[in-house]
């Protein structure tokens, strides 16, 4: 069986591409948000509820349900969430129900 090696200009232009594209961590940038908009709160009014890297998986549904559907957080008039903060959540969760 014969091999092909690319072109050199592609080979090129490939390893351009692939260095300027960056991966997002859907669950890295949902912590963030969680962290900095709810935990702010949970800390103080709801101790059993503060979410970290290794729990907040399972609070998934709970946070969908609250936020999403419900519409209940997060509460109060300072603290809201902006347009791409609530589909970087969104991510995550979609992310989660994928596994």
């Amino acid at each position: 069986m014969k091999s092909y090696e690319p072109v050199q200009e592609y080979k090129e232009l490939t390893a351009l591409q692939v260095s300027s594209y960056t991966v997002k961590d859907s669950k890295a940038e949902a912590f963030q948000i969680l962290n900095n908009k709810c935990n702010v709160c949970h800390r103080k009014q709801n101790k059993r509820r503060v979410f970290t890297m290794q729990n907040m998986d399972s609070w998934v549904n709970d946070i969908y349900k609250q936020v999403y559907i419900k519409k209940r957080m997060p509460k109060g008039k300072k603290i809201k969430l902006t347009s791409k903060e609530y589909q970087e959540l969104l991510t995550w969760i979609s992310s989660t129900k994928n596994k």
